[in-house]
């Protein structure tokens, strides 16, 4: 799957999620509110991962854990759009630049 197809799968949930935020709460979540939902997906990924190398004990902590890295990855790809970002322009040109520098530090 290509990245434009996933970003448009993401703002496709993330306008069902509006409809029924304003159903439920009279108002879509702000940007920060968003944010925030992310930070608490967050927690709960580091102690899924905290599971998977055995530091931690959760039942049927795969599925949760493949589960919880597709939320961030939903809200990173929300938040990206909220804020007018182009994500896809900036991993490539951000993974180009760490490659570039990372490849000279292990040049010298």
């Amino acid at each position: 799957m290509h990245f434009s197809n996933l970003e448009q799968a993401a703002l496709r949930l993330n306008e069902l999620y509006e409809q029924f935020e304003v159903k439920r709460w009279g108002r879509v979540w702000t940007t920060q509110e968003v944010a925030l939902g992310f930070m608490g997906d967050v927690g709960d990924l580091a102690k899924l991962i905290q599971t998977h190398v055995g530091v931690r004990t959760i039942e049927d902590h795969r599925a949760k854990l493949g589960h919880e890295l597709s939320d961030c990855l939903w809200s990173i790809i929300v938040l990206a759009n909220k804020c007018g970002i182009d994500l896809e322009a900036e991993f490539v040109r951000n993974t180009r630049e760490i490659s570039e520098y990372v490849s000279g530090e292990l040049a010298k």
